[in-house]
């Protein structure tokens, strides 16, 4: 059986490989070596010898044949480690879906290059004022299951220990000063904080302050933080700890 192949022009041997198996719709798997040879041979025979580069990689593919077809005339090798009988075609199978493989993708990529050709893009030209616009912040989707009203109950827990720790006698030693904390600087720490830890318990904010006063600015400062949408709140269930976390940051 002979094949009119004269007239196509191949990348190389594997790609005529593939175009007789697809011609002949034979398994990929399982080359009738013989056939294949013969109809390859009968077109490197037909080939324009002037490039000698591509001819002689075709000439390698058909000596390549040539040689599988004698080791299929040959009793069966028996492969040592795995005891089962070596397939002469195996290698040059896997050789050709490699490359069917690539062939594909490459494909592929031209036709999303082909069909990108076809969409044309515009600067954007949204106004000043519209692109720096921002959304209000929905509190009830920050707060989620968690209420204000939990949330202060947590923070006069926290106030009264920092009550319980003043030494009643001591506290009126010496000079006492007024602590001066601003919000905008808690405000500032606590968004750097937010950035590194990501999420972070309530509670324990609260009750790693130092004083009254750096508590209650903490806490003015959550609520903030949760007003402009730099944190949100959760409380899986009804009396468990509240998380703060950030996604944004």
């Amino acid at each position: 059986m002979s094949i009119s192949v004269k007239l196509e022009v191949f990348e190389g041997p594997l790609d005529l490989l593939l175009h007789l198996i697809d011609k002949n719709k034979v398994n990929i798997y399982d080359i009738p070596i013989v056939l294949i040879t013969d109809q390859y041979l009968e077109y490197v025979n037909a080939m324009d010898k002037q490039d000698l580069n591509v001819v002689s990689e075709f000439l390698l593919m058909a000596a390549t044949l040539i040689d599988i077809k004698c080791r299929m005339l040959l009793p069966k090798q028996i492969d040592e480690e795995t005891g089962e009988e070596e397939d002469p075609r195996q290698e040059l199978v896997e050789r050709l879906l490699e490359y069917k493989k690539y062939k594909l993708i490459a494909e592929e990529l031209k036709f999303m290059s082909t069909d990108a050709e076809k969409s044309l893009y515009k600067l954007p030209t949204v106004p000043e004022e519209v692109a720096k616009y921002e959304p209000p912040v929905d509190l009830n989707e920050l707060l989620s299951e968690v209420t204000m009203q939990r949330l202060n109950a947590v923070f006069q827990q926290v106030i009264k220990k920092q009550v319980d720790k003043i030494d009643p006698i001591r506290s009126k030693f010496g000079k006492i000063e007024k602590e001066e904390v601003k919000l905008e600087d808690k405000v500032a720490q606590l968004l750097e904080y937010a950035g590194r830890c990501k999420r972070f318990n309530f509670r324990e904010l609260l009750e790693s302050q130092t004083s009254k006063m750096q508590v209650v600015v903490t806490f003015l400062a959550v609520l903030e933080m949760i007003k402009i949408g730099k944190v949100k709140v959760e409380q899986n269930e009804i009396f468990d700890e509240i998380i703060i976390y950030s996604e944004i940051i």
